[in-house]
């Protein structure tokens, strides 16, 4: 399915997605499934200036059988409706035609609709086979870790009797082979990754629990949860054949991208995040793409630690051949934004920076660590409007600030 281009002001659908101007294809989309949308208020926003904006609303809708809450999602393209959009109804605003969708039945992400219900979980664990035994409803739950709609979404599943955890990364169909042959390429290699518990036709790929806890939650302890030493470690066990995998572009080369996004949605930081990305441009315009096996995404969320090492990375997905520097950047990125933290947490997570970036600065160059760091925080900026925090304007400013403070270490 394809679409003219939209004319007007707003080809991308931005403003109609985040403005009162959005109520009525959501009503529209309520009635058209037999309830009456009774409130809303916006929840998530993924945004590409010029092209497309998608956008998820918490909703109130009284059905035949009662009033629930309900997710509604909302996608416009300047170009028209793209194949997938036909999974979802699509409605008319104007010369615009966007695609309109109830959670779980995300057009991009069929499996979904499975991994969002306890019946069809418990289901599924006992066709698979996966606690030995058959299960119920009522000994699953689940928990929803993270849902980017039209892209993938990740869900805890928590089965009672016997006590096993999974992870569920729901994806498209278009990237599940190619995920599901990264992880095997790491645990056949030793590296330690999540086992596969399971697969499926619709693209949920199940992943047994990591050993210890997550380093985002370490990272507040009063000792060291490991060293900066054993997480370069880690990622120099990958094996050479991950480096002959595709190349993912790192964080940097997408700083552009994500000023766009930024300067879209907060006008008044246009200038310096202009700023910064001419001065990340020009510092990493040198440097070779490299050829080392990298994660592509390596920051405290994607790590767990036990007795005082690395025990396990996740969301290998990425993959790939790049620079250390990549790697080690994306974690000084995220240890430097972390939010809500109060004074003692601060304290831990700027000792562990102090203690860790030396030690990174021998491994990788100093000038390039700090300028993949920033490009990495630039990206990040674009989270709090994306999940429209109440404060996302302040919490995207501190972001940045700590952006400048290592372009303005080099320069």
């Amino acid at each position: 399915m394809t679409g003219h281009l939209v004319p007007g002001p707003d080809p991308d659908g931005s403003t109609l997605l985040t403005t009162p101007a959005v109520e009525s294809l959501l009503r529209a989309a309520v009635d058209h499934a037999g309830g009456h949308l009774d409130s809303w208020r916006l929840d998530h926003v993924d945004s590409n200036p010029g092209l497309s904006t998608t956008a998820t609303y918490l909703a109130t809708v009284t059905w035949s059988y009662g009033t629930r809450s309900e997710l509604l999602g909302v996608s416009a393209r300047s170009s028209g409706p793209a194949t997938s959009d036909g999974n979802a109804e699509i409605f008319a605003d104007g010369d615009r035609e966007v695609a309109v969708w109830l959670y779980p039945n995300d057009p991009d992400l069929p499996g979904l609709a499975r991994a969002a219900y306890p019946d069809r979980m418990a289901e599924l664990i006992t066709s698979l086979g996966l606690v030995g035994r058959p299960v119920s409803p009522g000994q699953v739950s689940l928990r929803m870790i993270g849902y980017r709609p039209r892209r993938r979404a990740v869900v805890r599943v928590d089965v009672t009797d016997p006590r096993r955890t999974f992870y569920v990364k729901v994806l498209r169909g278009t990237l599940f082979a190619d995920v599901l042959h990264r992880h095997r390429i790491l645990l056949d290699a030793g590296v330690p990754a999540p086992e596969i518990a399971g697969t499926t036709d619709d693209n949920l790929l199940i992943l047994a629990e990591l050993p210890g806890r997550p380093l985002a939650r370490a990272v507040f302890d009063p000792v060291e949860p490991c060293t900066a030493a054993n997480l370069i470690g880690v990622l120099d066990t990958m094996p050479i054949s991950v480096a002959a995998l595709e190349r993912r572009p790192p964080w940097s080369e997408a700083v552009n991208h994500y000023v766009q996004m930024v300067s879209a949605a907060m006008p008044s930081q246009a200038g310096r995040l202009a700023w910064m990305s001419q001065t990340i441009g020009q510092g990493l315009s040198a440097i070779p793409r490299g050829e080392e096996a990298t994660h592509g995404d390596f920051h405290e969320g994607q790590v767990h630690v036990a007795d005082g090492r690395v025990c396990g990375i996740l969301d290998v997905d990425t993959i790939g051949p790049g620079r250390r520097a990549d790697d080690l950047a994306c974690m000084v990125a995220h240890l430097s934004t972390i939010q809500r933290m109060d004074a003692q947490q601060a304290s831990r997570v700027h000792h562990l920076i102090r203690t860790w970036v030396p030690v990174f600065d021998e491994r990788v160059d100093p000038t390039e660590l700090r300028l993949r760091a920033a490009a990495v925080i630039i990206s990040l900026a674009t989270g709090p409007y994306r999940s429209q925090e109440p404060h996302w304007e302040h919490e995207t400013v501190m972001i940045l600030d700590a952006a400048e403070a290592l372009v303005r270490q080099v320069v």
